[in-house]
């Protein structure tokens, strides 16, 4: 399975902490892709949030780790390499290539035929709310794509966040008919 623009999942966000156990459904869909340059962008809605009075819509930007555009260390939004190394250790995939990410970064592997991809998804801007909605977009997700089933798992960071929030989703054939197109508009 490969990443396309139009294509859908769905699935939860587990924001639990100490102090509450919540989840709430979420739905992403690809508005762009560019695999050569490891660019992709897309919405997320956030349903059933409890502060929020309706779902809440945001466009975010993708970084494929694919070690020509993009490697596994962020280098900006507050994660430094050892933020980077913990969270993406949360991938049981990445176990085979935490050396390799631990002594260069992971430049070394080819990751070009690898059966996961990795990627950082960061939310730009609320679409249908005001920054007022109860939730934060400040941080980032660590995010694992799976070649072969179409799940996308990841941990979102924010330093000033509960940590480890896990984002578990499933591919849909919601959009998948018809034609897609390079260009999209939020209206």
């Amino acid at each position: 399975m490969l990443l396309s623009v139009g294509q859908a999942f769905a699935g939860t966000q587990n924001v639990s902490n100490s102090q509450k156990d919540e989840a709430w459904k979420v739905n992403v869909r690809l508005q762009g892709c560019d695999l050569e340059h490891g660019y992709l962008c897309g919405s997320m809605e956030a349903l059933n949030v409890p502060s929020a009075e309706t779902p809440v819509v945001t466009f975010w930007e993708g970084e494929i780790v694919d070690n020509r555009n993009y490697t596994f260390l962020t280098g900006k939004w507050e994660a430094t390499k050892e933020i980077d190394v913990r969270h993406w250790s949360k991938f049981q995939c990445f176990a085979p290539i935490l050396n390799h990410v631990e002594l260069d970064g992971g430049r070394s592997v080819d990751l070009s035929n690898y059966p996961y991809i990795f990627m950082r998804w960061k939310e730009k801007f609320f679409v249908n709310v005001g920054t007022d909605c109860g939730l934060t977009i400040a941080g980032f997700y660590y995010v694992c794509f799976s070649r072969s089933d179409g799940s996308v798992n990841g941990f979102y960071y924010d330093p000033n966040s509960s940590p480890f929030q896990k984002l578990e989703l499933k591919a849909t054939n919601e959009g998948r008919a018809g034609y897609s197109f390079a260009s999209y508009e939020f209206q």
